[in-house]
């Protein structure tokens, strides 16, 4: 049986109204100024999210192991719940009675154009929440407050646990400084190609530099799928052709899931980054981050169709 798998990052509620319309016709450009509109939004829908959240959800249904490292508020009973359902364990999930669960609030139109409002809420304090015992098996830090990835950082470096820094949405956070100071004590970094191409510039490393100095750099590409930095090498992962094209939300997280699950049963680099592009496709073709349910043997069957090799 493999290792469980540590996931910093943040656990979060996406609510998605859609406007049933289109804001252009709504905001005057010569009016911005004093901006005061409002839209009826007869279809919304909540999603349970957030980076640990999506990851989670993807490694489980992969067969894993996910350890949640995150903070929630006083209104996270049914995430909790539903990862108590799914056997995903919740102990190292601190719950702050005091706050509320971060949560996106997204208004989309007819033309897919969207405004968005995030509430970090307990996600703020997540550096509070401690890892403090040796861990034997992999980790990843992903999106969440900036406090917090680097207090997570530090602590996984110090009890000597292999983990992927994740940079993802907290890429704003993040200057050349800080980016430098975490690459020294990361295993390996996961970002898409726009995020690769920031890390260049406020490093001033190429990400075969980069690579030089981890096991490795994985650079996700969406439908031209996925590169794979080794020290001296690079390898092009290929794309797996997804049924449908629906919903990008959540894709690079059920990615890192693949590639966690691969990592904690001992494979190579290659074929955990395969296996993240097949979970990847698999998500795509579904609304929201955690509605995709494929079967192990149907995952399987994927991986044996683009790559040839079994699951």
């Amino acid at each position: 049986m493999s290792n469980g798998v540590l996931i910093c990052g943040s656990v979060a509620f996406d609510t998605i109204a859609v406007f049933d319309g289109r804001f252009k016709d709504h905001i005057l450009a010569d009016r911005i100024h004093a901006l005061s509109v409002s839209f009826l939004v007869p279809q919304m829908r909540r999603e349970f999210g957030g980076c640990a959240g999506n990851i989670a959800y993807n490694l489980k249904l992969l067969g894993g192991q996910p350890q949640p490292v995150a903070t929630v508020g006083n209104d996270a009973q049914d995430y909790l719940e539903r990862f108590a359902q799914l056997g995903i364990e919740t102990d190292l999930i601190r719950v702050m009675p005091d706050m509320y669960t971060a949560q996106c609030f997204i208004t989309t139109d007819l033309d897919d154009n969207q405004i968005t409002a995030f509430h970090p809420g307990a996600m703020d304090r997540s550096s509070e929440n401690r890892i403090e015992a040796p861990h034997p098996g992999w980790a990843i830090v992903a999106p969440d407050s900036k406090a917090g990835m680097l207090a997570h950082v530090e602590q996984l470096s110090a009890l000597g646990t292999r983990f992927v820094f994740d940079l993802g949405q907290a890429m704003p956070l993040f200057d050349g400084a800080d980016l430098s100071a975490v690459l020294q004590k990361a295993t390996a970094l996961a970002v898409n190609d726009y995020e690769a191409s920031v890390v260049e510039q406020r490093t001033g490393l190429r990400i075969e530099q980069i690579a030089d100095k981890l096991q490795a750099v994985i650079v996700t590409r969406g439908a031209q799928g996925a590169s794979l930095y080794l020290p001296g090498q690079r390898i092009e992962i290929a794309p797996v052709k997804p049924k449908d094209v629906v919903d990008p939300t959540g894709c690079g997280d059920a990615h890192r899931a693949g590639l966690l699950y691969g990592l904690t049963e001992g494979w190579s680099w290659e074929k955990s980054c395969m296996l993240g592009n097949v979970m990847g496709s698999i998500k795509i073709a579904h609304r929201g981050p955690q509605n995709h349910t494929p079967s192990r043997n149907q995952i399987a069957e994927l991986m044996q169709q683009n790559f040839g090799i079994g699951f």
